[in-house]
């Protein structure tokens, strides 16, 4: 691969933030920005484009990942969103417009094979790569494909 994406992580765990941050830039790719909430999220620059958002549920401020996979859709609707959390049976099963779910506790492995193959799926859609284990991608994921 040759051209890096660039991420936005919405996650409200700064350790956690850190850990996802460091995993997205040893695969080679950009952070644009970080947020912890819905009011974070909404006031990033509206110049940046991310390819790729990684989404936790559960946020600061009372916030929640669904009220921002909405307003990712809204701003950057390019964007693949990927909900990061522990509460996987609280995605709604439509996904709430999202592309796929991470688990937590995910592993170092788990997580960087899960950006390269939505690394191809962002820059050169479908991937090639197999799907990781790590990885539920949601059915509109496919469909965006079948319209590219």
């Amino acid at each position: 691969m040759t051209e890096a994406m660039d991420v936005l992580i919405i996650e409200d765990e700064m350790l956690l933030a850190m850990d996802i941050e460091a995993m997205v830039e040893d695969s080679g790719h950009r952070v644009l920005a970080e947020a912890a909430c819905l009011e974070e999220v909404a006031a990033l620059p509206a110049d940046i484009r991310p390819q790729l958002a990684f989404v936790d549920l559960h946020l600061a401020r009372g916030s929640n990942g669904i009220e921002v996979s909405e307003l990712i859709r809204q701003r950057w609707p390019d964007a693949l969103i990927v909900f990061v959390t522990a509460n996987v049976s609280k995605i709604p099963d439509d996904f709430a417009g999202a592309h796929g779910v991470i688990a937590k506790p995910f592993s170092h492995s788990g997580m960087v094979n899960a950006i390269r193959y939505l690394a191809q799926a962002a820059l050169a859609p479908p991937p090639s790569a197999p799907l990781p284990s790590s990885l539920t991608t949601a059915p509109n994921l496919e469909r965006r494909w079948a319209a590219a």
